[in-house]
């Protein structure tokens, strides 16, 4: 057909959202980036033990192979404390008059009187 007309291919159209205000993610998405964390920081845990592990058997650093262990201790707690704590609600900057020391309504103004 003629005309000179454009013609949309549609596979190459893009369907996703934009984002235009500055809301924050869902519910279901907060609570899938937590799932991740604990699960990444659960699943750290494992690979100190063996490194802990290894570290003694190889160089009898007992030292060494304590602060390892001493490192993965904590992790199943802070990983629970991350997985249950919501993300921090974003600051928003209120724009408010504030008076200051050095201006024009703080300082004495001259009285002119009249006859």
């Amino acid at each position: 057909m003629g005309g000179g007309g454009s013609v949309v291919n549609s596979s190459h159209r893009d369907d996703t959202p934009v984002l235009i205000t500055e809301a924050q993610p869902s519910y279901d998405d907060q609570q899938a980036q937590r799932r991740r964390r604990y699960a990444i920081m659960m699943a750290s845990r494992i690979p100190c033990l063996v490194i802990a592990a290894v570290v003694f058997q190889l160089w009898q650093l007992w030292w060494l192979s304590l602060i390892i262990l001493a490192i993965s201790i904590p992790l199943p707690w802070m990983a629970v404390l991350i997985a249950n704590d919501r993300p921090a609600k974003k600051s928003e900057h209120v724009n408010r008059f504030r008076r200051s020391p050095h201006s024009i309504e703080s300082r004495s103004h001259q009285v002119i009187e009249g006859a």
